[in-house]
């Protein structure tokens, strides 16, 4: 019997899948951490004998020519595709004979990419589910502006034409397995749900009730920025990135870590933004495993930048590093421990204070309040009065917020707390609402909309 086992990658947003009949197994779309399809594929039993790619990724490194150089597997990746190893060419019609009782076929879907390709997974009755990487997603489709601006409306052209012909070749049973949208910046807009079939998305998805020319306008409408560092990733895939390495980074020792905190280097705390909250080292910036670290640490950074990981354990900073690879960001260095054993002195130990949308109603004279949501957020609805400034700007634009106490807010916390620390290590004195978004009309703070 065929089986699909998800790879997830909660924190880019991202699925992997391995297909197996239970002898044999399929990936596409693998992370650059590939042991963890070996865990996968070992906990079935399986041989791996073929890899394949429905793009050349963007937001991820690829794990698909090692997890080939360490299997003997077959890579297949779209023929269009400008690569500088070897693989097979796939084209639309190419079926992929991975065991008799499973089969690959081949569906050439551009609008994510040019090339883009989905697998529609058949057994002996006919097609049994579509991998559909980021074309087809749930609720959604795949931005179409990653290859630039300039390409953006030709390929939401091309996505909505892909989506419609899935749905014409493929039965309304037929599962749907994205790569992207759950989460991630590949997604066009906001994805609902974690599972669905062809049939389901034809009656939810506005991709097929909007026509070719409401579909483009609605798709490059709801765009916002994606992260600085996508530019990085194609051109690392074409050209095959380098095996892992998860080794335990070097140490750095209390006098080393105050001069990087005193520096320019990047010194990122690993703990919740509420253990932030209580205490941290002046000079940190919170960006903790509880949310998604590699993506805001990829986009707010200057790549190269020297870049240092506190975490309360040894296995927190690993799992940071993993995180952390899957973007290549690869050369980092550690600390462990609570911040009162980090810190040369006791001067170097500071708290931070958070709040509720409560608190920010009650707040005085003299409070400056910062959203650092995306634009696209903001439109929807924010604070009357507030200070637009998205994170990611937040460093290049960190000079137009006015002078007081900055209350800092997200949707949730997280982007709160990253921001609050950056104004911090600046001089600032901040505050940063943890609550969620929806507690601001509660507490009965006015509510605008730029819709």
């Amino acid at each position: 019997m065929v089986a699909v086992e998800v790879v997830e990658t909660s924190s880019l947003g991202d699925r992997s899948y391995l297909v197996t009949d239970g002898a044999v197994a399929a990936v596409i779309d693998p992370q650059r951490d590939v042991d963890r399809v070996f865990a996968a594929a070992g906990r079935r039993d399986v041989r791996i004998t073929h890899v394949v790619e429905t793009h050349i990724h963007n937001d991820y490194l690829s794990g698909g020519l090692e997890l080939c150089r360490l299997t003997g597997a077959e890579y297949g990746v779209a023929a269009a595709d400008e690569v500088s190893f070897a693989r097979r060419p796939l084209v639309e019609g190419d079926v992929l004979e991975v065991s008799p009782q499973l089969r690959l076929r081949v569906l050439a879907t551009p609008g994510h990419t040019f090339h883009h390709l989905s697998y529609v997974l058949e057994g002996d009755d006919g097609a049994v589910g579509v991998f559909t990487g980021g074309s087809l997603l749930f609720g959604a489709t795949g931005r179409t502006d990653l290859l630039g601006q300039q390409h953006s409306e030709e390929l939401a052209r091309h996505q909505h034409a892909s989506v419609h012909k899935l749905a014409e070749v493929l039965p309304d049973g037929a599962e749907i397995w994205p790569t992207h949208g759950f989460g991630s910046f590949c997604s066009a807009s906001a994805v609902t749900g974690s599972s669905g079939t062809v049939g389901q998305q034809k009656k939810v998805n506005a991709a097929f009730r909007l026509s070719e020319d409401e579909f483009v306008e609605h798709t490059l409408g709801a765009l916002d920025p994606f992260p600085t560092y996508y530019a990085r990733m194609g051109a690392r895939n074409t050209t095959g990135p380098q095996p892992v390495d998860l080794r335990e980074p070097a140490r750095v020792q209390p006098a080393e870590l105050a001069r990087r905190l005193r520096g320019a280097d990047w010194v990122v705390d690993l703990r919740s933004r509420r253990a932030f909250s209580r205490a941290h080292l002046a000079g940190a910036i919170s960006l903790g495993l509880d949310g998604p670290l590699a993506t805001w640490l990829g986009w707010l950074t200057d790549w190269g930048t020297p870049l240092t990981l506190l975490g309360e354990t040894p296995e927190q900073v690993a799992a940071a590093q993993r995180e952390l690879v899957r973007i290549g960001i690869d050369r980092l260095t550690a600390a462990v421990g609570q911040p009162h054993e980090l810190a040369m002195d006791a001067s170097l130990v500071r708290s931070m204070p958070s709040a509720t949308f409560a608190d920010l109603a009650e707040a005085g004279p003299g409070t400056v309040v910062l959203d650092v949501r995306m634009r696209g957020e903001w439109r929807a609805r924010h604070l009357k009065d507030a200070v637009h400034v998205p994170l990611f700007e937040l460093r290049d634009r960190g000079h137009e917020i006015g002078d007081g106490v900055v209350w800092v807010h997200c949707s949730a916390g997280y982007r709160a707390a990253a921001a609050a620390s950056l104004l911090a290590r600046e001089g600032r004195e901040v505050v940063f609402v943890d609550e969620e978004f929806d507690a601001a009309q509660q507490a009965g703070l006015p509510l605008v909309s730029d819709r």
